[in-house]
């Protein structure tokens, strides 16, 4: 056991933030840490970090453990050089290099048994920690940040707040910490990084707590979910998907036993209320008191389901053609991208594609709130433009929340307005409240009534579910979905992004490329595209027209018979999951998690098969 905290409690005031809890941080296990905006998960590694306290409760961790924080690592001078800076993570290395150099020169002298031993176990010691490799390392972890080779050479005071943080990240992850804890790692990161990032951490051969609201994130690195709800921590083996579905079985189940146990004590009241003032049954009458007074009751089982539930209607249709441009060159100083794309009714667009190559900019150009540098853009007709930003979001008012839309929408009467904000949860007091002490989520919210109340046909909108918790990003989804306008936006959330886009628009090196696919799809172009190449390219070499002694229908029929077989038994494994048996045993669940991972892998080699053949049956 690397860390545990044993019936810990954090209070702020007469506010419990959790109670009694139990942790731990188990060998190289990769842990998320879930639950609703405010419910304590910063806080909680926060405590893991030292820098908050613990009230109740006890923490044991193993000697000399190191944990890294990203708010801790900070830079206690920002006149240095980048590359001083990074370096600094490797001083342990450094002094072992040094100490080798040392008993290099000493052995040219001494050869006594005492000083070759010594060489060989600095030697391992400096291999083991990577010695030789540790430059490579910081190159490859310090670019795919988005830096280049040069900004080493530049003073830590010249980059940017948002620069600093993603610098700090690189440190933290350099210095390989015995735990690595994360608040939300994938924050104004591009796609490109967010992937390498898992990757990085499924690799990373230590201990890693993160917070996170990236669902796909959650679901490609965590083996370990605990969640904090009502104050209360519980611990789901497996990754995001398995949590939410072994806790959606574990509340039927918990309703289904509370539902007969309530009805067992009614009829057991019922008794009792029949039999206690009757002579020969009193003693009957008791017992069933005493039982009752035995039975150890089971809790309703609360869910905290309070979300928003909302529809996203256009005033009026508009024309087909939404959007058109031509040559749309964008940038501020200078040029960053050019632009040609047509959008037409219903589709729904998600921009793609590294930081700072303009595609906020692209959506600020539209929205006319700086001027493009050449070419031009042209709505269609009856289009009207609904948009959100995730820096406008972010308004700071006087204002109560009641005040901020009703002032917006002065045509709307008070129970009109309050209604449209109860949609968004704010609901009592709440809409009294003054707009800047509303937290980021309750401001993104608010940014969503009054773009809900807008109905236009066209959304424009820059990084939606951004401060946003999980339930609430399912929520907008679920919203959007069902919206029957025409969406162009920009998102960091793949799983967002794989929920809604018809079609992928990618921003990069200074063009525009578009992609009539689903997210999936899209991702998925370059494996059919090698597939395709290495059929035709086995054509080429033989110099011939492909094989047709092969049966192709009678073998596509084999295969589409092995891959309904090998589906059925994923599904039957999956269903697994939810026993006791597996979800309750970590190692059992490994061992099940890493055979269904066997079982898909077949299925995707079939499918594979499966389309070779039938191309080769059109050729």
């Amino acid at each position: 056991m690397k860390y545990q905290i044993h019936k810990g409690s954090k209070y702020y005031g007469a506010t419990t933030v959790f109670e009694n809890i139990q942790f731990e941080i188990r060998n190289t296990e990769k842990i998320a840490i879930v639950g609703r905006n405010g419910c304590g998960k910063t806080t909680l590694l926060k405590i893991i970090a030292e820098t908050e306290p613990l009230d109740r409760g006890e923490i044991h961790k193993e000697n000399r453990l190191r944990i890294g924080y990203l708010a801790q690592t900070t830079f206690s001078n920002e006149d240095m050089l980048v590359e001083e800076e990074m370096e600094s993570a490797f001083d342990n290395i450094k002094a072992l290099g040094k100490r080798l150099e040392e008993l290099t020169e000493k052995m040219c002298e001494d050869h006594s048994d005492e000083v070759l031993n010594a060489y060989a176990n600095v030697q391992t010691q400096f291999e083991e920690l990577g010695g030789y490799t540790y430059r490579n390392e910081m190159m490859t972890i310090f670019t795919k940040f988005g830096f280049s080779e040069s900004d080493l050479k530049r003073p830590i005071s010249s980059f940017s707040g948002g620069q600093k943080t993603r610098l700090a990240f690189v440190k933290l992850l350099l210095s390989k910490p015995d735990v690595l804890l994360l608040d939300e790692p994938t924050n104004h990161l591009d796609l490109e990084t967010i992937e390498w990032l898992e990757g990085y951490i499924k690799r990373y051969p230590k201990a890693v707590v993160l917070v996170s609201h990236d669902r796909m994130f959650l679901d490609d690195v965590a083996d370990v979910i605990y969640e904090i709800e009502y104050g209360v921590m519980r611990r789901y083996p497996g990754n995001y998907t398995n949590y939410v579905n072994v806790k959606k079985s574990d509340i039927e189940q918990q309703k289904s036993a509370y539902a007969r146990q309530q009805k067992e004590i009614q009829r057991m009241e019922e008794l009792i209320e029949k039999f206690r003032y009757k002579k020969n049954k009193a003693a009957f009458a008791q017992s069933k008191i005493k039982y009752l007074e035995r039975m150890d009751r089971i809790e309703d089982p609360k869910t905290d389901e309070k979300t928003f539930h909302v529809r996203f209607e256009p005033r009026t249709k508009g024309g087909k053609r939404v959007l058109e441009v031509k040559d749309l060159c964008i940038g501020y100083d200078h040029p960053l991208c050019t632009i040609n794309l047509e959008i037409m009714q219903g589709n729904k667009v998600a921009i793609i594609g590294p930081n700072g190559k303009g595609k906020s900019t692209f959506m600020k150009t539209l929205m006319g709130q700086i001027p493009a540098l050449s070419g031009n853009f042209l709505l269609g007709h009856q289009i009207e433009v609904g948009y959100f930003d995730q820096e406008l979001a972010q308004f700071d008012s006087n204002q109560t929340v009641l005040e901020e839309v009703w002032n917006s929408f002065p045509e709307l009467n008070r129970t009109q307005v309050r209604s449209a904000l109860g949609c968004f949860l704010f609901s009592g007091e709440e809409v009294f409240k003054t707009v800047d002490c509303l937290s980021g989520g309750e401001k993104v919210r608010l940014s969503f009534v009054k773009l809900m109340l807008s109905h236009p046909n066209f959304l424009l909108m820059d990084e939606p579910t951004n401060h946003l918790d999980l339930i609430g990003k399912e929520a907008l989804e679920e919203s959007l979905q069902g919206y029957e306008g025409t969406m162009l936006f920009v998102s960091h959330d793949r799983y967002f992004i794989s929920k809604l886009a018809t079609a992928i628009l990618v921003i990069d090196d200074g063009k525009a490329t578009y992609y009539p696919l689903n997210y999936q799809d899209y991702i998925n172009k370059d494996k059919v595209k090698t597939t395709e190449s290495t059929v035709k390219e086995k054509d080429k070499k033989s110099g011939r027209k492909p094989e047709r002694t092969i049966n192709y229908g009678k073998e596509i029929s084999k295969l589409e018979k092995k891959i309904a077989s090998k589906e059925e038994e994923l599904e039957q494994l999956r269903e697994l999951r939810f026993e006791p048996e597996y979800y309750h045993d970590y190692q059992k669940m490994k061992e099940l998690d890493d055979t269904i991972d066997d079982v898909h892998n077949e299925i995707e080699n079939l499918m594979q098969k499966w389309e070779e053949y039938s191309e080769l049956m059109e050729a």
